[in-house]
């Protein structure tokens, strides 16, 4: 027994001697001859440092936000339509529905995606978005991660309900004016120049488009080419705001907090 009790004290000797200086309570104390897998218990627990590194800034506006104040606003004013084909549409809880017998909506391809809601941003997120460094180091999926890109892609302003088929047609294409032929959509007179990358709406919402333009340079600070800014102040002298396009300025203001100047001086 004596024999046992000068080995203990020993190791224990040995121990502290050994490894006292790197031995923390609540940590095991390596390979001594008491136990590899054993806790200490001197001295006393010094925690790990925190790690300073923050996670990705996602802004409150954001695009997934804006869907969901988009969709009420759209379910409180039923009778509004698409915006490129003036589809009427219906929301079965997050999910927007076309009825393509009631507009005479022809799908051009793409039938399923033809079928439902997209949310379009009207100025392309590659148009703010190539701006920002984030773009520059790996495009959208990693401008996700940047709240400037997040608060621009979630500008309520610059969204609008589309036909899922049309929105995936659009693209990044540049808005343009090329052709008095429509066939590619049924009886809208929208066209999409695939070659030429370019997109022609339909005239009903031109001014909306310019109006939205001028916004998001303005607010983001956005460069327009001369021939853009050209082509959207002609839209915007030729196509004065309607009713439903003055009262959703003023919708999105109670939300986001601030309007389309744009629009709020053409209403007044």
């Amino acid at each position: 027994m004596k024999k046992i009790i000068f080995v203990l004290a020993i190791c224990l000797a040995f121990t502290s001697f050994s490894h006292a200086k790197n031995c923390r309570k609540g940590i095991a104390c390596g390979n001594s001859c008491i136990s590899a897998n054993k806790t200490c218990r001197i001295g006393s627990y010094t925690p790990a440092p925190v790690s300073t590194e923050t996670k990705p800034t996602i802004s409150k506006q954001n695009f997934n936000n804006a869907k969901t104040h988009l969709i009420n606003i759209y379910k409180a004013n039923p009778e509004q339509t698409t915006f490129y084909c003036g589809c009427e549409f219906s929301f079965n809880g997050k999910k927007g529905n076309v009825d393509f017998g009631k507009c005479g909506y022809t799908p051009r391809k793409n039938q399923v995606r033809a079928s439902r809601i997209e949310w379009e941003h009207v100025m392309p997120a590659e148009n703010f978005g190539r701006h920002l460094q984030c773009w520059r180091n790996g495009g959208r999926k990693e401008c996700k991660k940047d709240s400037t890109f997040n608060t621009m892609e979630g500008d309520l302003h610059n969204l609008q309900p589309s036909i899922g088929e049309v929105n995936g047609d659009r693209s990044n294409y540049r808005y343009s004016q090329f052709t008095k032929t429509f066939n590619q959509y049924g009886q809208f007179q929208t066209a999409v120049d695939f070659k030429q990358r370019q997109f022609q709406p339909r005239e009903e919402i031109r001014g909306v488009i310019a109006r939205t333009y001028f916004y998001m340079q303005d607010k983001y600070n956005i460069n327009l080419s001369d021939a853009q800014s050209k082509l959207m102040t002609a839209w915007d002298n030729t196509y004065p705001p309607d009713e439903w396009e003055c009262e959703r300025n003023k919708q999105i203001e109670r939300i986001q907090g601030n309007d389309n100047k744009f629009i709020t001086e053409k209403c007044n």
